[in-house]
């Protein structure tokens, strides 16, 4: 939590006004588009993240499609994560949210930037509400971000096993599945020290409607959950 701390500190002079914009632009009434929420919002990320001495190198964007309407699957490694894909992702991106976290001051207008999603993992009925306002919203255009092991692996670079449910979402949308890659994000928050970090993003080339309309969501899962250990795997010394 040293990086954090830093991070606040080296920001200071600024955190007042970025904290009233984002609040203003996550407002219902606000009038700007989605992508430009979002692009401030990144300015702000890519900032932070050089005053906490984290280098975030993003690889194959050329996966990201260019048509809006698709959903990231990353592994789940910190609270560093949705910085990591928001510095490196170019396309805005709502994001789905334990509700615990949702209402964390900061956490809660970022949230209501991004118009993302907060579920109680405790309760069906709002993960089956997650699961239908996600589909009807991809269909419409947005795309979104959903951690597929449901929590953080506390193994560092070793992930956790996929959830099948978390992928019925796209099923229903037909909509492109692209496997996120994280390699290290974990070290920016986890290690007490703030000494200087990289951490990599790799976004893999996406699944398809026609490749995966005839597998099951763990069997979708599965695969997305190897393809992209693979790729970590590849990438650490």
């Amino acid at each position: 939590m040293n990086r954090i701390a830093y991070m606040v500190l080296r920001c200071l002079p600024c955190v007042p006004s970025w904290f009233y914009r984002v609040w203003k632009l996550g407002r219902p009434s606000d009038t700007h588009t989605e992508q430009e929420r979002y692009d401030y919002l990144r300015n702000i990320v890519k900032k932070v993240n050089r005053a906490g001495r984290v280098e975030v190198t993003g690889y194959g964007m050329e996966h990201i499609p260019e048509e809006n309407g698709f959903i990231l699957f990353p592994n789940h490694q910190g609270l560093f994560d949705m910085l990591a894909i928001i510095d490196t992702c170019p396309k805005s991106v709502g994001v789905v949210i334990k509700k615990e976290a949702a209402g964390i001051i900061l956490v809660k207008q970022v949230i209501e930037l991004l118009h993302g999603i907060a579920i109680d993992r405790k309760d069906i009925r709002s993960s089956f509400e997650v699961i239908r306002r996600m589909t009807e919203e991809v269909k419409n255009g947005r795309n979104y971000v959903i951690f597929a092991e449901g929590t953080r692996s506390r193994n560092g670079n070793q992930i956790l096993e996929f959830k099948g449910g978390t992928f019925k979402s796209a099923v229903n949308a037909g909509c492109p599945i692209v496997p996120v890659a994280l390699v290290n994000s974990f070290r920016p928050f986890d290690i007490s020290s703030i000494k200087k970090e990289q951490v990599q993003v790799h976004y893999l080339k996406p699944l398809t409607k026609a490749q995966y309309m005839d597998m099951k969501t763990r069997d979708i899962a599965h695969l997305v959950h190897d393809e992209i250990q693979k790729k970590i795997n590849e990438n650490i010394a």
